[in-house]
């Protein structure tokens, strides 16, 4: 019993594994396209090139090239013509305090800058107040739209953030909206965060290393390929490339970004199944050699099985089925506690709550490559045992 509960266990371990990890990693998958879907297939984001990876593939140096700045970004948004909706945003600090008269929050809100049109390209509601104007912007007005859990935090609910003066940093600004609440993200609050007009940003946060996000979004979701020509011409000229060098841009519509996250999902499933399955070829070794422990220990009970008639072939039977049942045990704790595992984590970094029936399948499929593959030899061995020596075993 001892020995056969270890084995359920190792194997329950690698199934565990495998179905943990592609639990949380669909749950993942679907929280993402959730919120790519929600961007649209005609959303494109522009940003300096390799100012992410910046070793090859060959483990070479990549030239860089400086992030987007104020100008840069305002010029291309005013050359633009296309029937297309153009924002500029930027991350002005990750860690500010928001204050209110005696009360304030913790040094963790992020602080945005955006345009008129931000909100929208973001996927945000207001749920009270109002939104930028193009005055707000243009005036670099000292207007903020505050996340709905720092108004929370501030005042007794939203409604009683809007006109109140708050501190953002060193700077007075005036509530004039509250986000609609969006939870978590990977992990991260969406709603820990304010909002000030870009142009505010750039005076008070603004730097050489600021970098100036371009998100681009098409009135027709057919005409994504066109509009990423016309930008593309434009950001030439607006970044002064030479006509004889490579763009020192790059443009990543929403979708591919969803296809980059598949690709690096397919490694790291390729590594978490190898790992599974070299789990489950140690339980396998285990549980061959507790099948051959038991004939050993069982060969008395075989010889009398065979001197009242029991055939070769319904020892090996029995044998089989119960390495089988075996592993079909560990496959199903296994299964069970992976389901759960992954979805806590889900529920932890709150992402969506999901069953992958693939890879449950495929585990009740290795757990019965692993259980007949580590019982055939035993039951073979048990099956060819000789009746009058079994019987004289003890």
């Amino acid at each position: 019993m001892l020995r056969t509960i270890i084995t359920v266990v190792i194997i329950a371990l690698g199934i565990t594994a495998l179905v943990a990890f592609n639990t949380a990693a669909t749950g993942l998958k679907s929280t993402l396209a959730g919120e790519f879907t929600n961007l649209g297939s005609n959303t494109f984001t522009v940003r300096a090139k390799n100012t992410g990876r910046r070793v090859k593939d060959d483990g070479r140096q990549r030239k860089t090239y400086p992030r987007f700045s104020y100008r840069e970004a305002t010029d291309f948004r005013k050359m633009f013509d296309y029937d297309a909706t153009v924002s500029i945003s930027a991350i002005g600090d990750f860690m500010a305090v928001i204050k209110y008269k005696s009360e304030k929050t913790n040094p963790n809100v992020q602080v945005y800058g955006g345009d008129e049109d931000y909100l929208k390209m973001a996927g945000y509601d207001i749920t009270e107040g109002r939104v930028f104007s193009k005055q707000d912007v243009e005036l670099g007005r000292n207007v903020v739209i505050m996340g709905s859990e720092v108004a929370v935090k501030l005042f007794d609910s939203p409604m009683a953030a809007v006109d109140q003066v708050i501190s953002v940093g060193d700077d007075k600004f005036t509530v004039i909206g509250v986000l609609k609440a969006k939870g978590t993200s990977l992990g991260f609050s969406k709603d820990n965060l304010c909002i000030i007009p870009i142009s505010n940003l750039k005076k008070k946060y603004g730097h050489q290393n600021t970098n100036y996000t371009i998100n681009v979004v098409t009135d027709d979701a057919a005409k994504i390929d066109d509009a990423v020509s016309e930008a593309s011409g434009i950001l030439r000229i607006v970044r002064r490339d030479s006509p004889i060098d490579e763009e020192s841009f790059e443009i990543i519509k929403s979708d591919a970004i969803l296809g980059q996250l598949d690709e690096i999902m397919v490694f790291v499933t390729v590594g978490v199944t190898f790992i599974g399955i070299l789990t489950l070829f140690a339980a396998g070794i285990g549980l061959m050699n507790i099948m051959l422990v038991s004939v050993t220990e069982r060969t008395r009970e075989i010889g009398v099985r065979k001197a009242i008639g029991a055939s070769a072939k319904s020892i090996r039977r029995q044998f089989l089925i119960e390495s089988i049942v075996i592993g079909q045990i560990g496959g199903a704790v296994g299964i069970v506690f992976g389901i759960v595992v992954g979805n806590l984590i889900a529920l932890l970094l709150s992402w969506d709550f999901s069953i992958p029936w693939f890879w449950i399948i495929l585990g009740v499929v290795l757990c019965m490559i692993t259980s007949v593959a580590s019982g055939y030899y035993p039951a073979k061995k048990a099956a060819n045992l000789d009746p009058i020596e079994s019987l004289r075993y003890e």
